[in-house]
Order: structure tokens, then C-alpha cells, then sequence
């Protein structure tokens, strides 16, 4: 597949690997990681969000993780010709079955969200049979620092259960942006930050297109040190 790329990084793709979305690129470009040294990735993928945490935090170590062996090994070739690769490690690893010592400042996590079903495609990646949110809520609530932040993107339908299930365990809605396609479109997707330390909840609303095609100034502000867009 062909490669995608950014102004500081190029990432390889692979048919057996979940591509890079827009999902990803709004989760690496809005997720609240400016001040946190360690940082984990829950189902990297290619590894996109992770390098894009680290080209805005020059400070920041990167832990990546995704059951998908095929995943960690394409992740951890882009992170190795990457020019944040000293900072970078992508692992082999079922988060059920995840045991460190480390504590994490920031957990990011694009996760799967569609029920299972007969659909092969990018199963995976896209369907809740290997990760469902309570898992993937219960494990980050212990693997965070004190006052750290879990920052998820998904679909606005999904968004009040599993707010509840972050509730459950002790975390905190502290950062909720409603994502839209269009100006004149309902909402479609919702970035979420919890944390173990509570504090005032801060809200916005994102818009990535203005009209068909034609990308927000939001966006393409958010989006400027990573993508090259096309004169």
C-alpha cells in the first residue's frame, strides 16, 4: 500500500493494518500531551498517533501497544524511521494481559467501538472482540499517574456509556469536543479526557470541513505542522 505522508515523519501502511483516518490525526493533534513524560498507546495501528504525540512533545518517552503482532511490527518500522525513533517503542502486547510498574502521564487510545459481527474486515481493529470499553477503561484507570489523562476518540452514540464506565472507575470527564464532519452536521465523533483527579470540564465543538472538500480553518490550523496539503 502506498505510504502516507507528513512534513517530519512518513508512514508505512499495510493491508493488514488498520489505515490512517482522520480519527488519528485528530487524536494525535488534540490529545491533551504537552506535559506528560510518559506516555502509552493503546492499538497503535501504524503508530500514527504516537508519532504525532511525540513531534509536539520533544520531552515525552512512547510506549506502544496492540495485540495485532502485524501492528506492532509496521509501527515499529515507522517509529525506527521516524526522527523521534530514540523515543519510541511499539510492543507486541494483549492490554488484558498488560504488567508493568510504570505509571503513564497520558494513555491514548483510538479503540474499537463497532459490536461483533460477520465482518471481516479490519475486525480487529474496528470490532469489540478483543477490547471492549469496560476493559480498556479498567486497565487505563491502573496504569495511570496521579492527574493523569486517558484522551479517547469515538463515535457520539458510544459516548454515554462509556462515560458511565469511566465513572465506575474512579476517572473523571474533564475535556469532551464535539467533532463534526460539516458546519451544518450533527456531531459524529467526541474526543474524551478523563482523569483521576478531578477538575472543571472544559468543552468545544470542532468542525473538519467548511463544504465538501474544503477543510475548516480550524483544521487546517490544528493540522499545519503534520499534513502537507496540496496547493
Amino acid at each position: 500500500m502506498k505510504a502516507f505522508t507528513f512534513k517530519r515523519f512518513e508512514i508505512q501502511q499495510s493491508k493488514e493494518v488498520f489505515r490512517v483516518g482522520t480519527d488519528g490525526v485528530l487524536l494525535g493533534a488534540l490529545a491533551d500531551g504537552n506535559h506528560a513524560l510518559n506516555v502509552l498507546e493503546i492499538g497503535t495501528g501504524t503508530g500514527l498517533i504516537s508519532l504525532m504525540l511525540a513531534q509536539r512533545n520533544p520531552d515525552a518517552g512512547f510506549l506502544a501497544i496492540d495485540i495485532s503482532r502485524e501492528a506492532a511490527d509496521l509501527a515499529g518500522l515507522n517509529f525506527r524511521h521516524s526522527p523521534f525513533s530514540g523515543r519510541l517503542q511499539a510492543v507486541h502486547q494483549d492490554l488484558k494481559h498488560f504488567i508493568t510498574e510504570e505509571k503513564f502521564d497520558l494513555i491514548v487510545s483510538n479503540p474499537p467501538y463497532f459490536e461483533a459481527s460477520d465482518s471481516e474486515k479490519d475486525k480487529v481493529a474496528r470490532q469489540t472482540v478483543e477490547l471492549n470499553f469496560g476493559q480498556l477503561v479498567s486497565k487505563s484507570s491502573e496504569l495511570l499517574s496521579e492527574g493523569g489523562i486517558l484522551s479517547v476518540i469515538i463515535p457520539v452514540e458510544a459516548g454515554e456509556g462509556f462515560i458511565k464506565e469511566t465513572g465506575k472507575n474512579g476517572l473523571f470527564l474533564i475535556r469532551r469536543i464535539s467533532i463534526k464532519g460539516i458546519t451544518y452536521a450533527d456531531p459524529k465523533r467526541l474526543l474524551l479526557e478523563f482523569s483521576n483527579v478531578e477538575r472543571e470540564l472544559e468543552e468545544s465543538e470542532f468542525i473538519i470541513e467548511k463544504s465538501p472538500r474544503q477543510y475548516s480553518d480550524q483544521y487546517l490550523e490544528l493540522t499545519k505542522e503534520f499534513h502537507v496539503f496540496r496547493k
